[in-house]
């Protein structure tokens, strides 16, 4: 009995001991790439950084190939520009390559961190979506609001740089960019009004030269072609060009734009991201080989908590925000099932106690589990979870063997309730092996990772068979303890019980005599009708 009171201190730190996870990286035979040039970086520019990038990825053995784009895409603030780039890896099939997706992952980052003037990000994109922004440039994402711009944009810096020094963390960026060259042209409304313009044939002029707005379309036989406008290239590099661009007046003249605009150059935010409706910054993450996202959560949140003032709130989203809510659901599943297999083993056996001796083994098959993830490093996951409940089913069955057999052996024949139990584990120690061996086979190839997408699948396996061979051994003692404890107990309630209500009579016959012969009339009253 102290032995199994042990088990279930030992389960229960082992589930603060164990990392936590969500949805294990699966193989896919393909990943993402997502680069990120420096801000104001012209498309040439981009494009060739890319070429470097897709140079290397194609020099890899087990890379089929890959499709590459540059601008034009959603980033992880959901903008597209130019210094933005997205590539899709196709790879061998895995029986025809050595490596899994996360090695080839951890081979390439050294070689594409040495391309300079970009910045690398490589996805391993999880099996199921579960939202998030759109293009992100890692799996897990963390997100700050505030209605105050300018403490948000100078606290997000801060955080994003704790984030980066954490130990199991790796590719942290985030959506803000500040530093986006950009041109103001602020325009001087009363000399535009004494020369006889208006602010609206500014505006237009400048769209004109730097929108590539259409103005026509040339219909050929067999064509059609656009007619765009603009400046010619090599005057938009430069902002001094501004000063060569003229306004006509109402009266025809052409007046240059430096006389009734003054231009001036710096950096500025390329957009101002939302969530919800207020300025967010998103810090996006990912984890290294080996690290649990629990303890990713917990590390960051506390980090937040220490570098951000109270005014900036905090969230995840995407992956992690579904991990958060399953962590907090999942253990009130697991308290409902066993909770629903007591009342239907209680309303099956018609008994209080019966149950509690079927369900002793819980404990021993929760630490089997626990301690067999722990040993082969993997993750207390969502499978794995599943895994620990299915356990909740299938361990009962050796205490159903026992308890059922026992409690004939006990009323029928008369048996004390320690040969009844012995018994019954003589007699159905063949069958609890059969039954036990059976589900081992079915789980055993889950639990060895066979087949495609066996990774996700890997620590449901674990999890059942470790809690399978552990329960196995300990139940075949434990339950027999159990039962003999409960039932001597109940038996003794029993006689008490009985003894109480044989001395009732005697003692209250004397002080309250009419009370004995009040329910006669009653008696009486319901034979009559029972006759008709």
């Amino acid at each position: 009995m102290a032995f199994s009171l042990l088990l279930l201190a030992g389960s229960a730190y082992l589930f603060v001991l164990i990392p936590k996870g969500f949805l294990p990286s699966e193989d896919q035979d393909r990943f993402n790439i997502t680069t990120e040039g420096v801000q104001g970086i012209g498309f040439e520019e981009m494009l060739r950084h890319q070429a470097e990038v897709a140079e290397i990825v194609a020099k890899d053995p087990d890379i089929t190939g890959f499709s590459s784009t540059v601008g034009g895409m959603s980033g992880g603030g959901g903008t597209g520009g130019l210094n933005q780039g997205r590539m899709g890896i196709d790879l061998k099939p895995k029986s025809e390559r050595t490596r899994s997706v996360d090695q080839i992952i951890a081979g390439l980052r050294p070689k594409l961190a040495q391309v300079a003037g970009i910045r690398v990000f490589m996805i391993n994109q999880p099996p199921i979506n579960l939202g998030g922004q759109q293009g992100p440039r890692a799996t897990y994402q963390f997100t700050l609001q505030d209605t105050d711009t300018a403490e948000l944009y100078a606290s997000a810096p801060l955080l994003e740089d704790k984030i980066r020094a954490l130990p199991g963390i790796e590719d942290v960026n985030s959506d803000l960019r500040l530093n986006n060259p950009q041109i103001r042209v602020i325009m001087d409304r009363d000399r535009i009004s004494a020369l006889g313009l208006s602010a609206s044939q500014v505006e237009t002029a400048l769209y004109n030269a730097y929108s590539a707005r259409q103005v026509s379309q040339i219909y050929a036989p067999n064509n059609q072609y656009q007619v765009i406008l603009g400046v010619a290239p090599e005057f938009q590099r430069d902002p001094a060009s501004l000063s060569l661009l003229y306004v006509r007046s109402s009266s025809g003249k052409l007046i240059p734009l430096n006389t009734v605009a003054k231009v001036i150059t710096n950096a500025g935010p390329l957009s101002v991201s939302h969530t919800g409706q207020l300025p967010s910054v998103t810090i996006s993450f990912n984890l290294k080989p080996g690290y649990a996202l629990g303890d990713a959560v917990a590390q960051i949140q506390q980090t937040a908590a220490a570098t951000l003032p109270a005014t900036v709130s905090t969230r995840f989203q995407g992956a992690a925000q579904a991990f958060q809510d399953s962590l907090r659901g999942l253990g009130v599943i697991l308290v409902m099932a066993i909770v629903v297999v007591y009342l239907v083993l209680g309303i099956l056996y018609e008994s209080f106690t019966q149950p509690l001796v079927i369900l002793s083994g819980l404990p021993s098959a929760g630490f089997g589990a626990l301690l067999t993830l722990l040993i082969f490093k993997s993750d207390l996951s969502l499978y794995a979870f599943v895994g620990v409940i299915m356990l909740v089913g299938l361990v009962k069955k050796n205490g159903i063997m026992m308890v059922d057999f026992a409690a004939v052996a006990e009323r029928e024949h008369g048996k004390t309730p320690i040969e009844a139990i012995r018994e019954a584990c003589l007699v159905r120690f063949r069958p609890i092996m059969m039954t036990t061996m059976c589900a081992l086979a079915g789980t055993l190839p889950i639990a060895f990772g066979w087949g495609a997408g066996a990774e996700s699948r890997r620590p449901l396996g674990l999890a059942v068979v470790g809690g399978l061979l552990v329960s196995q051994i300990l139940t075949l003692y434990i339950t027999p303890v159990y039962y003999v404890y409960i039932e001597n107990a109940r038996l003794r309630l029993t006689r008490r019980r009985a003894a109480d209500a044989h001395d009732l009579p005697a003692s209250a016959s004397h002080p309250l005599p009419a009370l004995t012969e009040a329910p006669r009339p009653l008696q009486r009253s319901v034979e009559g009708p029972s006759r008709m």
